[in-house]
């Protein structure tokens, strides 16, 4: 019986530890061949010296299992970097078929606290690092299919945070750069339906070196084991899954996924809407119509982040 993934090649982005680690495992179980890309930087926030180690030992933990893998050190929000990695998978294993845009860093302060390198970091990773790694490989997809190729297959993953969805007051540049990247997505599943692609975007929840602020304190397994609610092997199967021929239906979705759930957001929807009863609209009608409408809702409409993320505190 054949795998899932079989003879398809795939690109994981910030594979070297945590959600990334596991992704990139989860597809060469399924039969991928891998490009393990991360830069190996210690710290989250982007901090520290680049190293080839956390890349190449999740390349060769593939290969030990059976698996084709193969490392790259580089900064995917470096423009010739992104070229260079598609290129590498390319060479390596024919074509690439399989996007999965994952690496991320943080710089964490409140809006009014941030600094312009804070903000242009975060906005550089996460949002420029998903277009440039998209762009390549979707111009690699485009040329196969204008040279005549028939089934070019395409499979986009990309990592946004209900962060963008629930709002993150110390967050404001991950939570755009995570909006921009949904933004991203339904776009590309536009453009490149018609080669054969598809794109789409997942917020996931889980316990790794970005999240530990986050989730401390948060629900883990008691002393009789079991799997962390929060682990990256809850969210690996749905990566999976959107790269195979089964998720063939699967466009321009975004998706939340954590401990043993999947939910798929609905696109925004209008709640309420008013007409002007005369040939356009003025301060007084819009205070009469307005006003009451945000009175009768709760006051500013916000939420815990616990509440947001339906998680529980404590074990």
């Amino acid at each position: 019986m054949s795998l899932p993934l079989e003879g398809l090649s795939a690109i994981v982005t910030g594979a070297g530890r945590g959600l990334g680690r596991a992704e990139a495992l989860e597809l060469a179980r399924l039969g991928a061949a891998v490009v393990v890309n991360d830069y190996g930087q210690p710290g989250r926030d982007g901090s520290g010296a680049a190293s080839a180690a956390p890349a190449e030992e999740v390349a060769a933990e593939i290969r030990a299992a059976g698996g084709s893998a193969v490392a790259h050190l580089g900064d995917i929000a470096d423009f010739e970097t992104a070229r260079a990695l598609v290129d590498l998978a390319v060479t390596e294993f024919g074509k690439l078929d399989v996007l999965v845009n994952n690496a991320g860093i943080l710089r964490d302060r409140m809006v009014f606290s941030m600094s312009e390198e804070e903000w242009d970091s975060v906005i550089r990773v996460h949002l420029k690092g998903h277009f440039n790694t998209t762009h390549f490989a979707a111009v690699h997809w485009r040329t196969r299919a204008k040279a005549g190729e028939s089934g070019v297959y395409g499979r986009i993953v990309n990592t946004s945070s209900e962060a963008f969805l629930a709002g993150s007051a110390g967050q404001p540049n991950y939570a755009a750069a995570k909006g921009g990247i949904v933004g991203l997505t339904t776009s590309t599943a536009l453009a490149l339906a018609r080669y054969g692609v598809t794109a789409n975007a997942i917020c996931p929840r889980a316990r790794t070196r970005m999240t530990e602020d986050v989730f401390a304190g948060f629900a883990e397994p008691g002393a009789e084991g079991g799997l962390d609610p929060l682990s990256p092997e809850h969210v690996a199967p749905l990566v999976g899954y959107l790269a195979s021929p089964a998720a063939a239906g699967v466009n321009g979705q975004l998706l939340v996924v954590h401990g043993g759930m999947v939910a798929i957001v609905d696109r925004p929807r209008v709640a309420a809407q008013f007409d002007t009863a005369k040939e356009a609209f003025t301060y007084e009608e819009l205070d009469g119509l307005l006003t009451p409408h945000y009175a009768a809702r709760p006051t500013g409409e916000t939420f815990a982040a616990s509440e947001v993320l339906g998680l529980k505190k404590g074990g």
